[in-house]
């Protein structure tokens, strides 16, 4: 599983247009084969901050994300909305059985 995670500076006049802009992405991309999660939310800590977690399949499938007719869009319209710098991150996940799991001394239970 690929996870993304980021954070959006967004200028305050614009942020209500650029909410509308991030619903229609998630709403577009949630349909994509390989996405299990998509979704932006606002930081507490600065309401003018969107966050932003995704959820993949595989790399392959966050790859044809980028190819996307939705995400064009999105990258067009963005530039005008932000008000510094984008972060993401991106992490590859590996789950593992409860079996293989590495034991430690004085380790909290792990929870699935």
């Amino acid at each position: 599983m690929i996870i993304v995670h980021g954070s959006i500076p967004l200028r305050p006049e614009s942020r209500d247009h650029a909410l509308e802009l991030a619903r229609r992405m998630a709403d577009a991309t949630r349909t994509e084969q390989g996405c299990i999660s998509y979704d932006f939310y606002i930081g507490l800590s600065d309401p003018n901050t969107l966050m932003l977690f995704q959820e993949w399949e595989s790399m392959e499938a966050l790859m044809g994300h980028f190819q996307t007719d939705h995400m064009e869009e999105f990258l067009s319209e963005l530039p005008e909305l932000v008000s510094g710098e984008i972060i993401t991150r991106r992490y590859a996940v590996q789950s593992m059985d409860e079996d293989e799991a590495p034991v430690e001394e004085d380790a909290p239970p792990i929870i699935h």
